[in-house]
């Protein structure tokens, strides 16, 4: 089993910055791959960027804007996330792609003025 711990989340104005920090128990080495996804009051949980050995993948809303990066010494994955706008307004989470499939608590990023 690998467990996931999100951080970074929180208040943040229009046109600002965040970067969000996964945690796994386990080497991310030994994870497929990894994804950031992320879930709106009222709407269904969609991914927002993933990485793997194939590289990297961004929703459309997210291209320009997010970064994933991974740091393999640290287990953790990041989500880099600038120009934020109202709509990124949602619980971030982190998922990975097996052999253990685990998802974090979430972590609530807030875009408001």
């Amino acid at each position: 089993q690998v467990q996931l711990v999100e951080s970074g989340g929180g208040l943040v104005q229009p046109g600002g910055s965040l970067r969000l920090s996964c945690a796994a128990s386990r080497s991310i080495f030994m994870i497929n791959g990894m994804g950031w996804y992320r879930q709106a009051p009222g709407k269904e949980r969609e991914l927002v960027a993933d990485i793997t050995s194939g590289g990297t993948n961004y929703a459309e809303s997210a291209k320009g804007r997010f970064t994933i990066s991974s740091d393999g010494a640290k287990n953790t994955v990041y989500l880099q996330m600038n120009s934020l706008k109202p709509e990124d307004t949602a619980v971030y989470y982190c998922h990975t792609y097996g052999p253990w499939f685990a998802w974090g608590q979430g972590t609530q990023v807030t875009v408001s003025s």
